[in-house]
């Protein structure tokens, strides 16, 4: 997604814009039935140890951890696929970068198939594809990881529903309490205006905020192309995040 170039200046409260957001029933996605309140919403604060405990330990993370070709490889082995590289930044309201926030990536293989106990699509598993990674941010909030595109596949919301090829991300603040979770789609992919769970999303603008474009900067000639993703917190131009449709 792209940040507008004079971004608001600091320390100024800057709301969430709910009308950018979702409405948390919406029948045509049927899963939302049965997920959305029921009841009005009640807010309770944090308490200290949410905020600040269980944390995750920057050392747990291995080598290969945001090479999705290869962390599940066989020894000389890499994922079956179109080869990508998927980059950018977490960002606050302001456009500035968020340090240190874990990354953590899942998605299906280039047939469009998970590597679940419960998947049921008759596509074949890649026996050197495990579908998962993770990354820190750096200092100015970047992250880049290495995998392959992944396939588009049928979901039995409708009689015909396919899910636009996506991966799915999860970004963790400083506890695990702190988590977000969102998804990214990639530019021209005909299944996103099909898809009843993009159709929720009220607006271009915030369709376009979950798409990455094309980043030929960025690309590996003869090996990898390159997608672009920057996912914003909180704001007026905060990310979709499926697991925050109230609050900040």
């Amino acid at each position: 997604m792209s940040i507008p170039s004079t971004p608001p200046k600091s320390g100024g409260y800057i709301p969430r814009d709910r009308n950018w957001q979702p409405d948390a029933l919406t029948p045509p996605y049927k899963t939302s039935i049965k997920r959305s309140p029921q009841s009005a919403l009640l807010s309770f604060p944090s308490t200290l140890s949410e905020e600040t405990s269980p944390v995750f330990g920057h050392h747990m993370l291995g080598d290969l951890d945001n090479d999705l070709i290869h962390n599940y490889a066989q020894a000389g082995e890499s994922a079956i696929g179109p080869r990508i590289i998927v980059h950018g930044r977490v960002l606050d309201e302001t456009g500035r970068g968020v340090p240190g926030a874990l990354l953590e990536f899942w998605q299906a293989n280039a047939g469009g198939r998970y590597r679940h106990k419960k998947e049921s699509y008759l596509a074949p598993l890649d026996p050197n594809f495990g579908g998962c990674g993770r990354t820190i941010t750096g200092e100015d909030g970047s992250y880049e990881f290495r995998t392959i595109q992944p396939g588009p596949y049928p979901w039995p919301n409708g009689m015909n529903d396919w899910r636009p090829a996506h991966i799915h991300f999860s970004i963790f603040g400083h506890g695990f309490a702190q988590r977000l979770i969102t998804q990214m789609y990639f530019e021209g992919d005909p299944h996103i205006k099909l898809c009843p769970i993009v159709g929720i999303l009220k607006t271009q603008a915030a369709i376009d905020a979950l798409t990455a474009p094309l980043d030929m900067n960025r690309t590996v000639p003869m090996d990898s192309r390159a997608f672009k993703f920057d996912i914003v917190l909180r704001g007026q131009r905060q990310t979709y995040f499926e697991n925050r449709k109230e609050g900040l």
